[in-house]
């Protein structure tokens, strides 16, 4: 059949986040870290390819290239529609990087309209005339008004979104998204009348992303969260079916490396702690003063692999983060202990570690590229967008690896993965 979808993450853990949506509905997803070789598209067995770029947070125009490049590939594997995907709490500045990338996809494509909705319902992200909520608060009373990287203050994404773009932005509000696919459809004829190209469609439940997908299966490009991949599968006609999650049986020492500084992933740490099970935490400070927090940690690990999972981790409270932030810049501090959580998963797999956690965007993105993982098969979901997925090492064993978003997961996910995967190979 060929690939239906094409898809363009703007962090690894956020393409893991999709593909998962999208095989819960009954596709066959590859997840290809950035961009393959030309040439390479043959080897793709799927219906859809998402492509996991490490582009939130740097600076737009890099973001622009690197998801153009993406954009070639895929319409050149034949992807029938495109999906720039962002996450769920939108994380942006006002210089970018969900507008210029959306808007550059649209030159590419010769796109007049596309939609924008971060809204995911199983995770808490809903969208109410416009507005961004976490949980019960808006995006700005949660924990993301004090995210290092993107602090997000404002929740009206009409707003936020408007501030990056050159193109107008426009509302499809609830009413009209729970009339249905017609009566979404009658709005954005509306709205291309109107001069708007970017609308921000509210979605508060599953059934509203049902309706949206259903609506802009004419478009050429979405954008979204991960949320609108559950209602886009079944315009190709594709069905839930266990079948596309299988993965290769699971095996191997098991093991957590964690960069997070969310809460959810706060909150995770504490309770592995709580757990009394093995736990090393690496400092950036200590770091910064030339100790090898690498090898200490890969020494604490050897002696409890046995026994794990164990985990090595580098999450703090808001108030540390900035500590440290204070001390050695924010750049400096991520790049430190991004690199040192890298080598440490390198370290664990070269020790049998054949299943792995990882939390945190960036270090998911870090560690990926580190052990030279090059693809992905997504496997089953262990909690709403954080599937377990098979990657082929270099030396061609098989590592099951989870990229879990630093707002994702249940208090008990760490272990509760490994339970889950257990399981599934049983």
């Amino acid at each position: 059949m060929g690939i239906r979808l094409g898809c363009i993450a703007d962090d690894f853990t956020g393409a893991t986040d999709l593909a998962s949506n999208l095989v819960r509905a009954g596709m066959r997803v590859v997840q290809l870290i950035d961009v393959p070789q030309a040439g390479a598209a043959q080897e793709v067995d799927a219906d859809a390819v998402v492509i996991a770029l490490k582009s939130r947070t740097v600076p737009a125009a890099d973001a622009v290239e690197a998801s153009l490049r993406a954009l070639a590939w895929l319409r050149s594997a034949g992807a029938e529609q495109l999906y720039f995907k962002y996450c769920s709490t939108f994380d942006s500045t006002p210089a970018g990087n969900i507008g210029p990338v959306t808007e550059a996809l649209m030159d590419a494509l010769g796109a007049d309209f596309t939609i924008a909705t971060p809204a995911f319902p199983d995770n808490g992200r809903t969208v109410f005339k416009g507005h961004l909520f976490v949980g019960d608060v808006l995006l700005s009373d949660s924990g993301m008004r004090q995210h290092p990287l993107t602090p997000m203050t404002d929740p009206n994404l009409v707003s936020v979104l408007g501030a990056q773009t050159t193109r107008p932005v426009g509302l499809i509000d609830h009413t009209v998204v729970a009339a249905g696919a017609e009566a979404i459809g009658a709005r954005i004829d509306a709205l291309r009348e109107e001069g708007v190209a970017i609308a921000i469609a509210d979605a508060v439940t599953n059934g509203d992303l049902v309706r949206l997908g259903a609506a802009v299966q004419g478009l050429s490009l979405v954008t979204a969260g991960s949320g609108l991949a559950i209602g886009l599968p079944a315009n190709w006609g594709f069905e839930p079916s266990p079948a596309a999650a299988q993965l290769p049986p699971a095996g191997g020492h098991r093991a957590i490396v964690s960069g997070s500084v969310s809460v959810a992933t706060n909150g995770q740490v504490q309770h592995f702690l709580r757990s009394g099970r093995p736990a090393f935490s690496v400092d950036p400070l200590r770091i910064a003063a030339g100790e090898d927090m690498a090898g200490q940690a890969l020494a604490f690990a050897e002696s409890h692999l046995a026994d794990g999972p164990v985990l090595i981790y580098s999450t703090e409270s808001p108030d540390t983060v900035r500590t440290v932030q204070g001390r050695l810049g924010a750049a400096e501090a991520g790049e430190l202990v991004e690199r040192t959580l890298a080598r440490v998963a390198q370290g664990l797999v070269e020790r049998g570690v054949r299943r792995l956690v990882v939390a945190g965007g960036e270090t998911s993105g870090a560690v990926v590229q580190a052990l030279g993982i090059t693809g992905l098969r997504i496997g089953p979901q262990i909690d709403p967008g954080v599937p377990w997925c098979a990657a082929a090492l270099p030396d061609g064993d098989t590592l099951h690896i989870t990229l879990k978003s630093g707002n994702f997961g249940s208090p008990g996910f760490f272990t509760d993965s490994f339970a889950l995967l257990d399981g599934e190979a049983s």
